[in-house]
This record gives C-alpha cells, sequence and structure tokens, in this order.
C-alpha cells in the first residue's frame, strides 16, 4: 500500500463517499460545523490567505429565499437538506494577511492592493478551500451535495455584499433513501500524469 491513510478512511473521504441528493432528517449540529471547520483550516492555500465565507442557511425564512434563487432541480433538495451552506470568496481577504502571514505582512500591499487581483486569487483559494470543505463534511460522516446550479447574482445581491463571491451551495446531512447516481467514471492515471 502506498497511502498511509487507513483503508477505511480512504473509502470515507473517497472512494465511498457520493454527492448526495436526498438526506434523512438528523440535523447538522453546530458543533459538527465547527469540528469541520476546525479540521479543514489548515488546507495549504497561496500565502496563507483564506477568502472562503461560510454562511450557513439555517432559518426557514432564510431557506425559502434561498430555494427561489437555485436551478429548478436543485430547489426540493435544498428545501429539504437538513443543512445548507452558501459558499463565497471574501475579495477583501487581503486585509487578513498580516496576522495570517506574519513573517511577511508586506505581502498584503505588494500582491494585493489591485482589486481585480484579489479577487482571481480569491476565487482560486476559496475554491480549494471549499473542496477542503466538502472532504470534511466527508470526514464527519456526513454528505455533501454541492451545487452550482444557482442564480449567482441573486445569491450575492440577497445574501451577500459587493465584497463577497458566490461560489456554490452545499447541502450538508446524512444521506438519505436513494441519496446518490450511480458513479461517473474517471480518468485512469495514465489519461491524467505525464512525466518529463
Amino acid at each position: 500500500m502506498s497511502l498511509v491513510l487507513d483503508p477505511a478512511a480512504q473509502d470515507l473521504l473517497f472512494r465511498e463517499a457520493r454527492t448526495a441528493n436526498t438526506f434523512t432528517d438528523e440535523p447538522v449540529t453546530e458543533e459538527q460545523v465547527q469540528a469541520i471547520y476546525d479540521l479543514v483550516k489548515y488546507g495549504p492555500t497561496a500565502f496563507n490567505q483564506t477568502p472562503l465565507r461560510i454562511t450557513l442557511v439555517r432559518s426557514a425564512e432564510a431557506r425559502e429565499r434561498l430555494v427561489r434563487h437555485m436551478a429548478e432541480g436543485n430547489q426540493p433538495k435544498t428545501a429539504a437538506a437538513p443543512l445548507v451552506a452558501i459558499l463565497s470568496a471574501d475579495n477583501e481577504f487581503h486585509q487578513e494577511l498580516p496576522a495570517l502571514l506574519p513573517h511577511f505582512p508586506q505581502a498584503k500591499d505588494l500582491f494585493f492592493a489591485e482589486r481585480p487581483v484579489r479577487e482571481s486569487s480569491a476565487l482560486l483559494n476559496a475554491t480549494l478551500q471549499a473542496a477542503y470543505f466538502i472532504v470534511g463534511i466527508r470526514a464527519a460522516g456526513l454528505a455533501a451535495g454541492p451545487m452550482t446550479g444557482l442564480d449567482f447574482a441573486a445569491v450575492q445581491k440577497e445574501f451577500l455584499d459587493d465584497d463577497h463571491t458566490p461560489l456554490m451551495v452545499v447541502n450538508i446531512g446524512k444521506p438519505g433513501e436513494d441519496a446518490s447516481f450511480p458513479r461517473s467514471p474517471r480518468l485512469a492515471y495514465e489519461d491524467v500524469v505525464t512525466t518529463i
């Protein structure tokens, strides 16, 4: 075995983990979400930046508002999931860099003074963090249903501000009956990896 991680953990995180489309009624607690974040916050990003922002949609009123902006096929899933999170990128993440990168505090102004540069970096690094978050949900024994079928402009206007760019909506919970579609194929190693 070339991997150090226990095979059961490999299955939990990747091989057996699936995107969920249905969920049980079992709630997702604040403690579970905090444990997920406290694990995945250590995932690497450029300059140790932390642009990901997570908006937990818990109230019925907020859920109704969000469901209206989801694509038609995603509306029932979002309405029924135990917890829904809006993941976004904070385009003003550079304000935190002096604390997050204490050995190089000048990075804030040296590299990220211009808004277009920040937006590009925030998009890339928050998307990395979103992937870590999904794996963290799996590590908690839960399933994630990440979706990009939504009206991004409407979600931003309804829930965020001009400094936050929505990336995706993630339904979270214990998978329900017939939660997943059959697994789709993946590319083989030799189709992806080139040695030069």
